[in-house]
């Protein structure tokens, strides 16, 4: 394999310790003003391999393993030199892992943990929770001036990320045709490559002009919901069985494939960031399953799977409600170990919804 696809993958799989850079946690950080700030951003993941007795300890056990992971991963110094932490309240397991690294910093200063802010960004469908949104992007945005003593290029920060979430749509595309011309786990590469923002959009636009050289994959096709992946583990599991994973619901895949922010505004982005999201911890089961459903039938999925993983409860409950909006068979993987899958639902053939 080479060429935009070889090359995104290589960017994907080498997520740390590129340099002096701003890490940020959760779907809701607007970006946009990150790379307006003239700052290297690098969303953090954890790792299924390294274990996470730090983060178990300060957490405890009962959040999601993946912000355990990233707490640990922080502790170990494994993002290497991040001046910032930028997290947003996208979920309980964020919010949480932003205290844990505010008070950790307060009373264990030896430890060098970087500075944490909070973007506290709501979605309830009100006009107060937008003007307490609009607000919470000033400060952010008058914050990253502070701390870098120069003035926001907002209209070239929004352009570009613009032309990469048109990009991406593009290639999002690339799986939805039959046979598939990406896999999922390529999809995530793509979607997920640590660039600035102006490489990804180089490399995205050279994928799609090779994308008749790509190859053909032609497993059962799969639409995995439940909860985020920020590493390649369980599509790699997944589509190790024959299957190839189409599309998915959370903020690594195509939820990261929204519509564009157009005018460069704080206003415009506050809105964006109150209107774009559909993930388990914030939309309702209803909202769930007509996305579900939608994007079942735009990707032309042939197996719908919901995995949740252990104290990542939301998913699951959203699960009745999808079933019974779809018209393929759907498979619920519950209790999962982060970075694991018990594919043994897979393997049989689940009924169709009545």
């Amino acid at each position: 394999m080479g060429g935009a696809l070889a090359a995104l993958e290589e960017a994907y799989a080498r997520r740390t310790r590129q340099g002096p850079a701003v890490g940020y946690v959760g779907a809701d950080v607007p970006v946009e003003l990150l790379t307006a700030a003239g700052l290297r951003a690098i969303r953090l993941t954890g790792d299924p391999e390294s274990g996470s007795e730090p983060g178990d300890r300060f957490l405890g056990r009962g959040v999601d393993p993946a912000a355990r992971s990233v707490l640990t991963r922080l502790l170990d110094g494994a993002f290497g030199d991040l001046d910032r932490v930028v997290v947003s309240h996208d979920c309980e397991a964020s919010l949480r892992l932003f205290y844990a690294l505010r008070e950790l910093r307060r009373v264990e200063p030896g430890r060098g943990l970087p500075e944490a802010y909070l973007v506290d960004l709501l979605h309830l469908p009100h006009r107060t929770t937008a003007r307490y949104n609009r607000r919470r992007v000033g400060e952010f945005a008058a914050r990253l001036e502070a701390w870098t003593g120069r003035r926001l290029d907002l209209a070239g920060a929004v352009a570009a990320h613009d032309e990469r979430r048109r990009l991406l749509a593009a290639v999002a595309e690339l799986r939805r045709v039959v046979p598939a011309r990406l896999t999922g786990r390529q999809f995530l590469a793509a979607a997920n490559a640590a660039l600035p923002v102006t490489e990804h959009i180089a490399l995205l636009a050279r994928l799609l002009s090779e994308a008749d050289r790509l190859d053909e994959h032609t497993g059962r096709r799969v639409f995995l919901s439940g909860s985020a992946h920020d590493t390649p583990h369980v599509y790699e599991a997944i589509e190790a069985e024959g299957h190839v994973i189409v599309g998915e619901d959370h903020s690594f895949g195509d939820l990261a494939v929204t519509g564009p922010v157009g005018t460069a505004s704080l206003d415009a982005l506050a809105e964006h960031y109150h209107r774009g999201t559909l993930t388990a911890h914030r939309a309702t089961p209803g909202a769930r399953a007509a996305y579900a459903a939608a994007a079942v039938r735009r990707c032309r999925a042939e197996l719908f799977v919901s995995y949740c993983r252990e104290s990542d409860e939301a998913p699951a409950w959203d699960f009745p409600a999808q079933r019974a909006a779809l018209d393929i068979p759907a498979v619920l993987l519950e209790h999962q170990e982060y970075g694991r899958a018990d594919l043994a639902a897979l393997r049989k053939e689940p009924a169709c919804p009545k």
